[in-house]
């Protein structure tokens, strides 16, 4: 699902998409409170969100679509913006996003991006997203230390280098294990936080002080 108060926006993003094989847009929505509606009756795998709208925005609409009760799937949210340092963008990150996009990204990373998501990952924009978690990380009130606990030291060493926005054969590398290992290790660090994604992971361990703002 396509949601963006532009028309021309929607139908862009909408002739992209629908171009491929694999991909079908089952709906547009001008504003955040039509996209929660079509998202009840039509269970998307994924909506591009756009966050300034009239009416709902997109930060309150990926909060209801992520979080409405009874849903056991909801849908992956996909934010895009038209700008690289804004805070909405990271508020809808822990609204529940899985991640954003430019609106002047090529078709390539936009479809990228939707499989992405689709297949249950997180994206980050690495340019982007890492401006953002460095201007915007800690803003919120910082999770109890006592989350760590719960996590083997290598857990948080793997904790440590996904919020450095590393890849699983990256951190393998790293680490001297195979990505299997590596991804048992991220599984398990995302239950015993209670995370849905890296992308909730990165912004935990910058709150905990296990990754740091770079120094500008």
């Amino acid at each position: 699902m396509v949601v963006d108060d532009q028309a021309v926006v929607r139908a862009g993003f909408a002739a992209i998409v629908d171009a491929e094989p694999d991909l079908q847009v089952v709906a547009e929505a001008a504003d955040g409170a039509r996209a929660v509606q079509l998202a009840a009756d039509l269970a998307p795998d994924v909506v591009l969100m756009d966050i300034r709208m009239p009416g709902m925005d997109g930060l309150t609409a990926t909060r209801l679509l992520t979080t409405a009760p009874g849903t056991t799937a909801p849908p992956r949210v996909l934010v895009l913006t038209t700008f690289d340092q804004d805070a909405y963008v990271h508020d809808a990150l822990r609204a529940g996003a899985s991640g954003f996009l430019l609106k002047d990204a090529l078709p390539e990373e936009l479809l990228a991006g939707i499989r992405i998501v689709a297949s249950g990952e997180a994206m980050l924009a690495p340019t982007v997203t890492r401006r953002l978690i460095d201007a915007f990380a800690g803003t919120a009130p910082a999770p109890e230390p006592e989350l760590l606990e719960s996590l083997t030291p290598r857990e948080r060493e793997v904790l440590s280098l996904v919020a450095a926005g590393h890849t699983n054969a990256e951190i393998a590398e790293a680490l001297g294990v195979t990505t299997g290992t590596v991804k048992s290790h991220v599984n398990a660090v995302l239950g015993k936080l209670g995370l849905r994604d890296r992308v909730q992971a990165t912004i935990l361990a910058y709150d905990l002080g296990l990754a740091r703002p770079r120094t500008r």
